[in-house]
């Protein structure tokens, strides 16, 4: 392993334990160069499916834009990382339990709204008006009179 403060090839494992009811091992490692201590994290390589982008194009699935998205919309709202995390655990568990090896840009699009609306309504429209590319004030209404009606239903 690297480290990612000098480069150096060569470390050691200081301590090793289980994380995320065992699906992760976190390992504390200590670079034999500088002598400072960092975090990795092991996970079972799964195999995850090509997202086809709205123009067709097809990309390796990558947990971080989701992590991304979630940030961006959950920042400054009293929202944990750890919960984001989590969230992500969830949508990427989704996608992989589909076992599809293609899956479209818009069905994980989606499954990030499900989860937004639920967490925090406020993430969940400022995720929205990105992802649904709001062209003009009258669509951002319409989401925000849908989520009102929603409100007073329950």
């Amino acid at each position: 392993m690297k480290c990612p403060f000098c480069d150096e090839l060569e470390d050691r494992v200081v301590d090793s334990r289980m994380a995320k009811e065992g699906e992760v091992i976190r390992r504390r490692r200590e670079c034999l160069s500088c002598k400072r201590r960092y975090t990795t994290y092991e996970r079972v390589e799964e195999s995850l499916p090509l997202v086809v982008k709205k123009d067709g194009r097809r990309e390796p699935f990558d947990r971080s834009k989701i992590l991304a998205g979630l940030k961006k919309a959950c920042e400054k709202r009293p929202i944990s990382t750890a919960t984001i995390e989590a969230v992500t655990d969830r949508i990427e568990k989704r996608i992989q339990e589909m076992g599809e090896s293609e899956i479209p840009s818009r069905v994980i699009g989606e499954e990030v709204m499900k989860e937004l609306h639920q967490l925090d309504q406020v993430a969940y429209v400022r995720f929205a008006s990105v992802y649904r590319e709001f062209k003009d004030i009258d669509q951002f209404m319409d989401e925000l009179k849908a989520l009102a009606q929603q409100r007073r239903d329950k």
